[in-house]
């Protein structure tokens, strides 16, 4: 396996992995508050807000299925720059999706408590619309997998292989 192909994998996990964290991390913190704020009044505390804080976590599957499509063309050398694109272009993309994710969760916490929990529908298609970025990343990472270039490498390489 090429260093490159290697280093490719590693990365398209660590971009999901950090936007994930940070989304949640930045809902979490939010929700926090809120059921620090639901508790202080007396009143019982909101489940919704752990939706809004688990949502950035899919990113991570998203690379995590890439890396499982990316792991037998990061055995042919030749892969290793269209790889490392795939890596570099798809992980920013799930990293900022699954933080604004977060970001929007954790407005969405605090819309919530401010105003007796109406908004919840609007807060999730909001998030969904961030959601969106890192689906469109998923798909364009699996057809570039899938490009006609990137078949024919792999065929070679199964070819050849022991």
């Amino acid at each position: 396996m090429s260093l490159l192909g290697k280093l490719s994998l590693g990365l398209i996990m660590g971009f999901g992995g950090l936007g994930s964290s940070l989304g949640i991390g930045s809902a979490g913190t939010a929700a926090a508050g809120g059921w620090a704020k639901e508790g202080k009044e007396g009143k019982p505390l909101s489940g919704k807000f752990v939706g809004l804080v688990g949502m950035p976590v899919s990113q991570t599957l998203y690379c995590l299925i890439l890396f499982i499509l990316m792991e037998p063309f990061a055995r042919v050398p030749e892969n290793g720059p269209v790889l490392f694109g795939i890596a570099i272009g798809v992980g920013l993309c799930e990293l900022f999706s699954a933080y604004m994710q977060g970001v929007i969760g954790g407005a969405g916490v605090r819309c919530l408590v401010d105003n007796g929990g109406k908004g919840f529908g609007n807060i999730v298609v909001a998030m969904g619309v961030a959601e969106s970025v890192g689906l469109f990343a998923l798909v364009t990472g699996i057809l570039i997998l899938n490009s006609s270039v990137m078949i024919k490498v792999a065929e070679t390489a199964a070819a050849v292989a022991p």
